[in-house]
């Protein structure tokens, strides 16, 4: 790691890999573990990238027991079997290769656990491009965005004035604002044109070779 150089943070689910199979089908088995009809598709797509008790909360009628329960078993099915049930987006590796050709140093910040995102990075060869993998913890510590962002700030010791988080929702949006730094939205992950005008990013990328002039842009690289 590199004092003051220009830093990177990317989101995992929705932004490096569609997670879809392995989230909706962990989902499913949790609901179905619990005795209750299987969610649609909407809600399962929705579920993609906040932190996941909360989605497994709406699910259940607010109920923050069953969530907890939910999760366990989320995770019984996952752990083994739903984290490899992913793809990477074409193009990553390439533009990760690109961005790091330029000298813009990486990182991996997700709310997902970050044993769950070590095991996905390294699975998909992707782990020669990052400084360090960030994630929440299994008993939910910084599992909200701008926490963990905060933490890869604060322990990496990057110049937030020269830090850009890419995500697909708009919690790594709102994560980005509260600590001061830029962010880029992606289109090809699970955020909506409606969420992106909600919560607006800095830039909205659509495609994956625009990420490296985006992001050099945002950078003054």
């Amino acid at each position: 790691m590199t004092p003051f150089a220009p830093t990177a943070l990317f989101d995992l689910d929705g932004t490096l890999t569609d997670p879809y199979p392995g989230i909706s089908g962990s989902i499913l088995y949790a609901i179905d573990k619990l005795g209750r009809p299987p969610v649609d598709e909407i809600t399962l797509r929705a579920a993609i990238g906040p932190p996941l008790e909360a989605s497994f909360a709406a699910m259940l009628g607010g109920d923050p027991l069953l969530a907890k329960e939910a999760l366990a078993h989320y995770r019984d099915r996952y752990a083994p079997i739903g984290l490899y049930e992913n793809k990477v987006f074409d193009g990553i590796p390439e533009m990760l290769a690109n961005l790091k050709n330029v000298g813009v140093q990486l990182f991996v910040a997700s709310s997902k656990p970050r044993l769950f995102c070590e095991r996905i990075i390294e699975h998909f060869g992707l782990g020669s491009f990052f400084v360090r993998v960030h994630g929440s913890e299994m008993d939910g510590t910084r599992s909200n965005k701008a926490d963990l962002i905060t933490h890869v700030l604060e322990s990496e010791a990057i110049d937030r004035s020269r830090c850009v988080m890419i995500g697909d929702r708009r919690h790594d949006i709102d994560g980005a604002r509260k600590n001061g730094i830029k962010v880029i939205a992606v289109g090809w992950g699970y955020g909506s044109a409606e969420e992106f005008e909600e919560t607006p990013p800095d830039l909205i990328v659509h495609d994956v070779p625009a990420l490296v002039p985006a992001v050099s842009a945002e950078l003054g690289l």
